[in-house]
């Protein structure tokens, strides 16, 4: 664990839609009367570091939140987002080193986030996820990867939600956003273990919605589908994307910032009537 005062995404087969990987600074830039309706609230961004999360972390900040920025081992990237947060609105932003398998991370993360802002973390925003970048078949996936993906997005996600349930503040305005993936609707072979552990993610926001009545915090999730990023990349041929993206209504793959509008939405007090939901954002792939 790790806190450090507050990365754009290369793909592996060099395919880098012109719009999709946009710096942090121009993500950044807003209208200066643009409405700021997260002022005064601390958010965490799970895996903020780069991808989706990276993107509703600078989009929170242009709603008013204080965003704690959460990586693994792109220490760099962290700092460099919480940098340009924090050029634009000076201490809006921190980084903080924790893997989200981990309870002690976890528990670490969320004390960290309150002291670092002083009030209560009102935002909590699981974006931490791994993929098999194999995409091996059910029948040949080895257990040590199954293990691994179970590890971080379904074990990650439970201990997130656990630390939320007991830590964010209630009585108005506490939001626990999970993300998901498409794929649990499209039901795709060579993606058994990841889909299975997004569909977890998916019943325990369901569940979470229901045990946190009276508390005033909704529990949502944002199931993008393919999106532009290093973790829908790996592994995956030129043809491979090519007839993902002629599989999309949109002509296109989806981007981060197709998503992270989403997620601010569900952040805000607008979204109060959505609670327990499970919202897909894949342009009409599935």
């Amino acid at each position: 664990m790790e806190m450090r005062g507050g990365g754009g995404n290369v793909c592996s087969n060099g395919l880098v839609p012109p719009t999709t990987h946009m710096a942090a600074s121009e993500t950044m830039k807003a209208p200066l009367a643009a409405p700021r309706p997260l002022n005064g609230r601390t958010a965490i961004v799970t895996g903020s570091s780069r991808g989706i999360g990276r993107a509703v972390a600078a989009h929170l900040a242009l709603l008013g939140a204080k965003v704690v920025v959460n990586y693994t081992s792109t220490g760099s990237q962290a700092d460099l987002l919480a940098d340009e947060i924090n050029s634009t609105a000076p201490g809006s932003a921190t980084t903080f080193r924790a893997d989200v398998y981990d309870p002690t991370h976890v528990r670490s993360l969320f004390d960290a986030a309150e002291k670092a802002f002083g009030c209560p973390v009102s935002v909590l925003v699981n974006s931490a996820g791994v993929m098999d970048s194999a995409h091996s078949t059910i029948a040949e996936t080895p257990v040590e990867e199954f293990d691994k993906i179970f590890s971080v997005n379904a074990r990650g996600a439970f201990l997130c939600c656990r630390e939320a349930a007991n830590c964010l503040k209630r009585g108005g305005g506490g939001r626990i956003i999970l993300l998901s993936s498409s794929l649990v609707g499209a039901l795709k072979p060579t993606y058994g273990a990841y889909t299975a552990s997004k569909a977890a993610v998916e019943m325990m926001t369901k569940i979470l919605a229901k045990e946190l009545k009276g508390t005033g915090i909704t529990v949502n999730c944002v199931a993008p589908g393919p999106i532009a990023t290093d973790l829908f990349f790996a592994g995956r041929s030129e043809e491979y994307v090519k007839n993902v993206i002629d599989a999309c209504p949109m002509g296109r793959l989806g981007e981060t910032e197709d998503v992270a509008p989403v997620v601010g939405f569900l952040a805000t007090d607008a979204s109060e009537g959505i609670n327990g939901q499970v919202i897909r954002v894949n342009g009409g792939f599935v």
